[in-house]
């Protein structure tokens, strides 16, 4: 167990935690959720010993080891990549080394052949007769291949270095994981592995996540940081966002008697407990659930952003027509023999092995990139407002908010005035002062958001979204995600974000260096269809 006692931390008048007593138990995972800078990542590295509360402290089990994911790509650039995850388990490595140190005296004694046998032993009950075959393993299943084992970990790509202190921080089975955004540089396929990992994991998990698919996956319970407090909830994160908002209604709900909203919150806790599908982690998330009463659920007190889009006239019979599209970087092709033709309806979700390719062809089709060949044809009832992947030409100047945002008003809205601007902040949680901030100093969030606001103000009938989730937290990602569920016009997606994926999409276009994959399913089908992985490894191969 990992226990945190009276924690108190804050910089200045800005307090992070305010006395929070909070117990973590064996066979549980946790997810860490709560908005941007209410200190997820922090309360980590407190309980990690990286960071010192200003009061309190962090009991573990005595015996029990911690393993920590890192965060700097830079601290193991002159080990091997096989070595560096073996250093995740640091007893198991130091035994292996004070050994191999008594092995090569010249002097060895009758005393140094005892200590050896010692650490021989301790050797053998720590796995370490197989810590370099399971190192490999957990290496491969993450993407990085044998031939790249015995290289720097200076000369490898750093999306491989993400992977590599993965699997340091998975290696030896540590009694304690705390893993901060541990799908950051995954693919699809990578990030449903370590959802399996996770999800039979009998140890302690703490992750932060903003992927609302893998939390839910993997989480036993949430850890809601909110108000200088942390409070723990039984279910995943989709548990506790639907509970809560359910929880809210019944409270607002007036007219509804007591015994009624009781037995809404008793069927549907019911419900839940019944569709848990996953493993040992879906047991006992069932067994929690079916434990839980409804006096333990609570409202959220969290504010989410509305996002709207309100199309000011209905897309025409002809939306977009692509015919043989092709684009290459530095000899390199990203897509070719790209053709299609979009319907009334369509929610595309866009995917490559490439990252690149999906981003090159929104720039192109929005006017801001050239293909090397083929064309494409936007019809006329057509008004399309894009969320580019790189915002920052968008925030060079530094205005406020009020005048970056009248800057994009469309020649269709005549009365453009103060109420009207601050009404389209305000949607994306920006209120009083808000909009005198300087664009210049925006975090990546807010950026995003303007962004966002941007979009709502052109009254679009397409929306083009390239990884709209980014620098986002949790309530503004499930915001973006219902708003875009809702609109009545089409949709252009990628993201990394498994769930917005999954519940936007009804059509799936992959686009490879020898044509597309284009199939009218959901994200899912298309991930588990026996002809589509069959195809997918002869356009790439």
């Amino acid at each position: 167990m990992i226990s945190a006692r009276n924690i108190t931390l804050a910089y200045g008048k800005r307090v992070l935690f305010d006395e929070v007593n909070i117990n973590f138990t064996k066979g549980n995972c946790y997810g860490v959720i709560g908005a941007n800078g209410a200190g997820k990542s922090t309360f980590l590295k407190i309980l990690s010993g990286e960071i010192e509360p200003n009061k309190g402290t962090v009991e573990i089990t005595p015996g029990e080891r911690m393993a920590v994911l890192k965060q700097n790509q830079f601290e193991f650039d002159e080990c091997t990549v096989l070595n560096t995850v073996l250093m995740g388990h640091r007893r198991l490595w130091d035994v292996m080394h004070e050994k191999d140190a008594l092995y090569a005296k010249e002097d060895f004694s009758e005393e140094d052949g005892m200590k050896a046998g010692e650490l021989e032993a301790e050797f053998g009950e720590m796995g370490g007769y197989e810590a370099e075959s399971n190192a490999a393993s957990f290496l491969n299943s993450l993407g990085v291949n044998d031939d790249l084992h015995q290289s720097l970990m200076k000369d490898i790509p750093s999306n491989l270095k993400v992977r590599v202190l993965l699997a340091q921080a998975l290696f030896g089975n540590p009694d304690i994981l705390l893993l901060d955004e541990p799908t950051n540089g995954l693919d699809i396929e990578t990030i449903g592995w370590l959802e399996n990992f996770l999800a039979d994991y009998e140890n302690i998990v703490l992750v932060v996540s903003h992927d609302r698919h893998f939390l839910d996956t993997v989480c036993t319970h949430v850890a809601d940081v909110d108000r200088s407090k942390i409070k723990v909830f039984t279910g995943n994160y989709t548990f506790w966002y639907e509970s809560s908002q359910l929880m809210s209604r019944q409270i607002n709900d007036k007219n509804k008697k007591m015994e009624e909203k009781r037995q809404a919150l008793i069927d549907f806790i019911a419900r839940f407990s019944a569709n848990a599908s996953k493993s040992k982690q879906a047991t006992s998330r069932k067994k929690a659930l079916e434990k839980l009463t409804i006096e333990e659920i609570e409202p959220s007190n969290r504010k989410y952003p509305g996002i709207i889009f309100q199309p000011l006239r209905e897309v025409g019979n002809q939306i977009l027509n692509v015919e043989n599209l092709k684009k290459t970087v530095d000899g390199r092709t990203l897509f070719d023999k790209v053709t299609f033709s979009v319907s009334k309806g369509d929610k595309i979700a866009f995917l490559s092995k490439d990252p690149l390719a999906v981003t090159s062809f929104f720039e192109i089709i929005s006017e801001n990139a050239i293909a090397d060949a083929g064309k494409y044809e936007w019809g006329t009832t057509i008004t399309k407002a894009y969320l580019p992947q790189e915002n920052s030409e968008f925030f060079k100047e530094g205005l406020t908010l009020m005048d970056w945002l009248r800057q994009y008003v469309p020649p269709h809205v005549t009365d453009a005035d103060e109420p009207f601007i601050r009404g389209f902040l305000g949607k994306m949680l920006f209120s009083g002062d808000d909009i005198q901030k300087k664009t210049n100093v925006l975090s990546g969030g807010e950026k995003v958001r303007c962004m966002v606001s941007r979009m709502m103000l052109q009254n679009p009938n397409l929306v083009i979204l390239d990884q709209p989730t980014n620098h986002l937290d949790l309530e503004s990602i499930q915001s973006f995600n219902e708003g875009c569920q809702t609109f009545p016009g089409i949709v252009f997606i990628t993201s990394h974000d498994h769930t917005f994926m999954q519940t936007v999409a009804n059509r799936i276009i992959e686009l490879t260096p020898k044509g597309i994959i284009d199939r009218l399913m959901t994200f899912d089908e298309y991930m588990e269809d026996a002809r589509v992985r069959e195809l997918r490894v002869e356009m790439y191969a």
